[in-house]
């Protein structure tokens, strides 16, 4: 079992996603570990494939959510028609949360402050190379000058990662959204009124997006504070995305990515 712990450690050194799980109770493979990783493929075994199976999927939920807790299985064996008891404990060990700007306007400056507070990694992304400067964005653990669909595109995007589009310009916007809507990514807000998040929308199905997908999008961005300045903005949008991963909002990501 070593070489898992090994593993385990260099894994969390990387800051990359990954649960374990151990096999506490049963009438066999009591001591077994197992790494699951985000895509449901693990290392190690139990020696059991169908007790293999029930723990991935449960394993790879708690990666996002960080629960540790212990999941009773029933397996029934070959030849058999009573059913055995496992208690397994699984930890999930989500890696650090990114939040993505999508476009580098006033109020994306207030944002990457708070959310460097709240230990969130920041990537700013916008094709304007004029607003992308690192004079306005000293924080930013990442300034990307490229078209934001096809930065994020190829991003390793993840129920940890957080995305608020702020350009408001549908030829940045509407792109964006097609690729982050397909994405298991933990919070989509884009700004705009009701009105023009109603219009958004309306395109956006054009491009065969579903409404269980569109209903994923926080527009108007944010939380309802009142906000006025870009400072108070920032605010309810940081807040919003808390909330969301935090289980705190309707929309939340961890119940959308159980189905």
């Amino acid at each position: 079992m070593s070489h898992l712990y090994e593993e385990l450690k260099n894994l969390l050194g990387k800051e990359k996603g990954v649960a374990q799980a151990t096999v506490v109770r049963g009438p066999t493979a009591v001591g077994a570990k197992l790494l699951v990783f985000p895509d449901n493929s693990y290392h190690g075994s139990s020696g059991i494939a169908a007790l293999d199976t029930h723990i991935a999927e449960d394993a790879e939920h708690a990666i996002w959510t960080g629960d540790a807790q212990t999941h009773t299985y029933n397996i029934t064996f070959e030849g058999t028609s009573i059913a055995q008891a496992f208690d397994v404990f699984i930890e999930g060990f989500p890696p650090p949360p990114t939040l993505v700007i999508v476009g580098a306007g006033h109020i994306a400056i207030p944002l990457t402050s708070f959310a460097k507070t709240l230990n969130y990694r920041v990537v700013v992304v916008d094709a304007r190379a004029a607003f992308a400067t690192r004079e306005r964005f000293p924080h930013a653990d990442e300034l990307i000058v490229e078209w934001p669909d096809e930065v994020l595109a190829k991003m390793d995007l993840n129920p940890s990662t957080s995305v608020a589009v702020l350009t408001h310009d549908p030829k940045f916007d509407e792109p964006t959204l097609r690729v982050i809507l397909t994405r298991r990514v933990g919070y989509i807000g884009a700004i705009g009124s009701r009105k023009t998040s109603a219009e958004r929308a309306e395109r956006l199905k054009k491009h065969n997006l579903t409404d269980e997908q569109l209903a994923r999008i926080h527009g108007p961005i944010g939380l309802n504070i009142g906000a006025a300045s870009p400072e108070e903005m920032a605010l309810a949008i940081m807040a919003e995305i808390v909330a969301t991963r935090h289980g705190k909002d309707r929309a939340a990501i961890l119940d959308w990515a159980k189905k």
